[in-house]
């Protein structure tokens, strides 16, 4: 049983063309190779995606057409990331997405690769168990909720950087990572309404025709069990609340 302080890891963020990880690109990815003790290696490029840049994206990333000319293609850093990654604990902040981004273009290369084996810590999912971080749980938030210092612009190393100590601050209440694993495996009952009109607001004082229309929209997991449970809640509530009430007939 691997001790959680003892492992090695690997952070990784990429920025990308946008959002759909079939056809978009990654047009800058960083790494850092870290123990809680130590940091072993980084890796940062910016990759030129050969195609253009949305504006939607240079919006979140600041990444221009102008400033990927020319850099690295994905075909000639991907090798040395993988190997970086290997089989170590993948971490992350939504960081299904990036191993989704880097797991499709190593098969549109032909680079074998192993990232779906690898076991990896969603930060998004941990700050949820954690409860007491603000209702967003993005990484700036989080970043200003355990005083850790800034480190720029959005950027892909500049999050990392941050996101690995939010992961320290994070993982401090598990002892092992057999522990983590076997609780993120698991559905995790979100305390707030992270998105749309209601966000923020408590998930038990969000209405519950709107709690119904969300039931059946592509929200993550986690946030469909909530509205499902929720649902579920107050439906046996009210059954209760009827059955119990002599009156509830008249």
């Amino acid at each position: 049983m691997a001790l959680l302080n003892k492992n090695t890891f690997v952070c990784v963020d990429c920025e990308t063309t946008g959002l759909d990880t079939t056809k978009d690109q990654i047009i800058e990815v960083a790494l850092v190779k870290f123990s809680f003790d130590t940091i072993y290696d980084e890796f940062e490029t910016l990759i030129d995606p050969v195609c253009t840049i949305s504006k939607e994206s240079i919006a979140i990333h600041n990444i221009t057409d102008d400033m990927v000319q020319g850099k690295p293609l994905i075909k000639d850093v991907l090798p040395m990331l993988l190997d970086l990654i290997g089989k170590h604990i993948i971490v992350g902040h939504g960081v299904g997405f990036d191993i989704q981004m880097l797991a499709a273009a190593a098969d549109r290369i032909g680079i074998p690769h192993t990232l779906k084996y690898n076991l990896f810590f969603d930060t998004h999912r941990m700050a949820r168990l954690y409860g007491d971080s603000p209702c967003t749980n993005s990484l700036e938030d989080l970043r200003k909720h355990f005083n850790i210092a800034a480190e720029g612009a959005h950027r892909a190393m500049n999050d990392v950087i941050v996101n690995v100590e939010v992961f320290k601050f994070l993982a401090r209440n598990y002892k092992t990572t057999t522990q983590l694993s076997d609780i993120l495996s698991k559905p995790i009952l979100i305390k707030t309404m992270p998105l749309g009109k209601h966000k923020g607001r408590p998930i038990k004082e969000v209405p519950v025709d709107y709690l119904k229309w969300a039931a059946h929209k592509d929200f993550d997991g986690d946030l469909l069990y909530t509205i499902r449970s929720e649902l579920k809640r107050r439906k046996s509530g009210s059954l209760f609340t009827l059955s119990s009430n002599p009156f509830s007939a008249l």
